[in-house]
């Protein structure tokens, strides 16, 4: 159900970003009850000049590291949920590749479940 777009600079090892991976789906496992399997992740590499993001907004001091994490899923998750799942995802990171707390960037994008085809086109949440 969930799509993941994870998007950082451009020059992290294979084992790190396996480990970004990895702990997104583990994150979503735990907190939203993504089913085993349910695993469709994009990384997205970007020179610096792709990546903009001001590293001091709302105070949050970000590095070079900065990890945006975007994700598509189905609504209907509560706050509570949502909380959970931010803070299983920056622990996660934080063990595994070593990113700062400060350096997850998390996105949610909320859709109806009829928005959804896993392929032969059909919407198989419908």
């Amino acid at each position: 159900m969930p799509l993941v777009r994870i998007s950082l600079r451009r020059g992290k090892s294979a084992a790190h970003l396996a480990a970004l991976r990895s702990g997104v789906y583990q994150a979503m496992r735990e907190t939203f009850g993504v089913p085993e399997d349910d695993r469709f992740i994009l990384i997205h590499q970007h020179d610096p000049e792709e990546f903009d993001c001001d590293p001091h907004y709302l105070g949050i001091e970000r590095s070079d590291d900065l990890v945006i994490v975007q994700i598509t899923c189905n609504s209907g998750r509560t706050v509570a949920q949502k909380q959970a799942f931010y803070q299983c995802l920056a622990q996660k990171l934080a063990a595994d590749p070593g990113l700062r707390p400060q350096d997850v960037f998390i996105n949610l994008l909320e859709t109806a479940r009829e928005n959804w085809s896993f392929g032969n086109g059909i919407a198989q949440y419908a």
